[in-house]
């Protein structure tokens, strides 16, 4: 452990070193401005042969190395399924290639091309390569295929049909479609209506979706990605189908206080078979706004909060097997009714010095499950399962209490420093509090069942009598080498408090560097 933060230090300091001298040349060396000048018109030309054809590519390196983020322990008999693999160290390769061709004016046809292939230098935690070592080719998508037209019969509007990404608001609530490949893709396949009222500076955005789990569910994937029924540990995108319709409305007509309301319906269908089948059967309704701005100048505020109700039927809840703590629990396997709600929130002073220095007060909350009633208190966050705060404690390390990103159950509280130390450099630095609503993990049962059925004994990194998380601390720096070359060093460390049995530091190492053409 000790070898790999040493080893990350010595980037970090290059890194910085370089950035600061390629700062210093690139105000020195003004002579080559029109040779460059000219060679990025040479590029753009290329992308853009014909008016009606552009087209584009980018290719994303990452080093990654954590330690305990999913298992949460070194301890094989606290945790069975992944003590054994608990370090992972592994290389992403993702390469995209995209075009966009405009046959008749407002109306364009988009596709794009992606691919992830991964090296592992440890044995791997990951879907059907778990325990393995070496390259993982895994497959080819389409994850952008769709139609937009915008100004239909001249109205203000954009209507785009068939697979894309979303993005509102934040992201707190929408933003990742499919957050079982690891920011590989995002897309959802939906028809949007965004609606531009520039007169009363209002945006409307309706949306309906259809979501398979599966890589190959709706357009087959280029090459295999084991989605065949002979296959128990199938690849997925997320854990179950799912349908849903939403309306977002955002007002800007008062600076100090822009305004966003929606309404969320999420219908889920679990997809039945085995491991690849982690997921809920549900109905959830979501009802909620922010309201964000700056006041004063120097003041920066964001608040956000939702209320969800409906019903789920989730087959892997906290009932049965072989932990006595959770043999009385009032909970049932069939349909529950929810009743959640989760706020985030987040207040910044802007210094407006020569560094453009902020510092920000964060405060998340995210009810969790309580076991003595037999209502479901779990907040979704529905297709927000992406690494909105931490790239391994929201995200895999939720994996033994819930799935992949499903954050829940949650208190953060915490301030984040930001500053542009020089041009095209940005570093921030956070800490965050945790703790949980529930002392009991909304969800540990599941994957502890399947730890002793793999492994002959029955284990849970969780306490059950403690709601400190533990301590997290992050800290990121990040770099425009030029327009098409960019990077970044992101650490993170988790010192586990008493909602967990063992107290092994967690981990989170990672060096980026982003082409772009």
């Amino acid at each position: 452990m000790t070898t790999k933060v040493l080893a990350s230090a010595l980037p970090l300091l290059a890194a910085t070193v370089l950035a600061a001298q390629a700062q210093t040349n690139q105000a020195t060396v003004t002579g080559s401005q029109p040779a460059l000048a000219s060679i990025e018109q040479t590029l753009a030309d290329i992308k853009n042969p014909v008016p009606w054809l552009t087209w584009g590519g980018d290719l994303r390196i990452r080093n990654e190395y954590y330690n305990n983020g999913l298992s949460l322990t070194t301890d094989r008999a606290v945790s069975p399924l992944f003590g054994g693999v608990h370090e992972q160290d592994y290389f992403r390769f993702r390469g995209r290639l995209w075009t966009s061709i405009s046959p008749v004016t407002n109306l364009s046809f988009n596709v794009r091309l992606a691919a992830e292939p991964r090296d592992f230098l440890n044995p791997s935690t990951f879907d059907t390569f778990y325990d393995h070592q070496g390259m993982q080719w895994r497959y080819g998508i389409v994850d952008t295929l769709n139609i937009k037209w915008k100004n239909p019969f001249d109205l203000p509007a954009t209507f785009t049909v068939g697979r894309q990404d979303i993005f509102l608001g934040d992201g707190w609530l929408v933003g990742d479609g499919t957050p079982n490949d690891g920011s590989f893709t995002v897309f959802l396949d939906a028809a949007r209506l965004t609606i531009n009222l520039e007169d009363q500076h209002t945006t409307i955005d309706a949306i309906g979706l259809i979501q398979d789990g599966r890589p190959d569910g709706w357009l087959p994937s280029i090459g295999p990605s084991s989605s065949v029924p002979a296959d128990p540990e199938r690849l997925t995108l997320t854990d179950q189908n799912e349908k849903g319709a939403i309306l977002w409305v955002a007002n800007k007509s008062i600076p100090t206080a822009n305004l966003d309301g929606f309404f969320i319906y999420k219908h889920d269908d679990n997809l039945c078979d085995g491991p690849a089948g982690f997921g809920d059967n549900a109905d959830i309704f979501t009802l909620g706004g922010s309201v964000s701005g700056v006041v004063h100048d120097h003041w920066k505020y964001s608040a956000e909060g939702a209320y969800q109700f409906g019903q789920k039927q989730d087959q892997f809840l906290n009932v049965g097997g072989d932990n006595p703590l959770l043999a009385t629990s009032a909970q049932t396997t069939g349909f529950r009714d929810i009743d959640a709600f989760g706020v985030n929130s987040k207040l910044t002073y802007l210094f407006k010095d020569c560094f453009n220095t902020q510092l920000g007060l964060n405060y998340e909350f995210l009810s969790g499950d309580n076991p003595n009633t037999k209502n479901d208190e779990m907040f979704d966050s529905l297709w927000g399962r992406w690494p909105q705060w931490s790239e391994v404690y929201n995200i895999y390390s939720y994996v033994q209490e819930s799935r992949v990103g499903q954050t829940a159950n949650l208190h953060r509280i915490g301030p984040t420093l930001t500053l542009t130390p020089i041009k095209d450099m940005s570093f921030s630095a956070s800490y965050y509090a945790l703790l949980a609503d529930q002392e009991v993990p909304t969800r540990s049962q599941y994957l502890a069942d399947i730890g002793q059925a793999v492994t002959g004994s029955f284990g849970r990194p969780f306490s059950d009598s403690g709601i400190f998380r533990g301590h997290y601390l992050q800290g990121v720096l990040k770099y425009k080498f030029s327009q098409h070359l960019s990077g970044h060093l992101w650490s993170e460390f988790v010192f586990p408090g008493d909602y967990y049995v063992t107290k092994d530091m967690i981990t989170f190492l990672r060096a980026e560097i982003m082409f772009t053409l």
